[in-house]
């Protein structure tokens, strides 16, 4: 009866656990009011990695922009897809010991994230040395019907599952090659 009662209790956390929010998924960044940017993040043999996802350039700002000042291997990189966040590892609803690039200057800072209890904000935090040293920004998750409207790329990279499939995208081609030609 004993081992019954502890098998129930070791299960009963596991399920607890395995039903914790992760960062996995997509993301919005809002400055008054609006949004600036989204974000995919994603758990690759448990790391999970962050990328530009969607922006919205303000007027007058370069439609398709480059992380020139970037000093690593993100250097030129198109910022639409660009890893902004890498190498943080879950630890329950914290992520610790990644880092991320600001791609205005191209510095990269040390990073911690946490995700809420009902999985609906994620706290980022950029530092130098110590958190303590640092910014937050909190960002709002946004839901899986939102994919539909990322670069097909983004989508491929980062959220394969949510990929049209091969077979999809046939029906389309040939849609289009039949279309008469005027």
């Amino acid at each position: 009866m004993t081992l019954l009662g502890l098998a129930a209790i070791a299960f009963s956390g596991f399920s607890a656990a395995a039903a914790e929010p992760t960062a996995a998924g997509l993301w919005q960044k809002v400055e008054d009011g609006k949004s600036v940017g989204w974000f995919v993040f994603a758990e690759r043999d448990g790391v999970y990695e962050g990328a530009i996802a969607k922006i919205f350039p303000r007027p007058g700002e370069e439609g398709t922009p480059r992380c020139t000042k970037c000093t690593d291997d993100r250097r030129n990189m198109p910022i639409l897809g660009m890893p902004l966040v890498r190498d943080m590892k879950r630890n329950g609803l914290r992520y610790e010991g990644g880092n991320i690039v600001d791609p205005r200057d191209g510095k990269i800072y040390n990073a911690l994230m946490s995700v809420s209890r009902d999985g609906k904000k994620l706290t980022l935090r950029g530092y130098l040395g110590i958190p303590l040293l640092g910014m937050d920004e909190v960002w709002e998750r946004l839901p899986d019907s939102a994919i539909a409207q990322l670069d097909r790329s983004v989508v491929a990279k980062y959220l394969p599952a949510h990929a049209p499939s091969a077979s999809a995208k046939r029906p389309q081609a040939k849609a289009k090659a039949a279309a008469p030609v005027r």
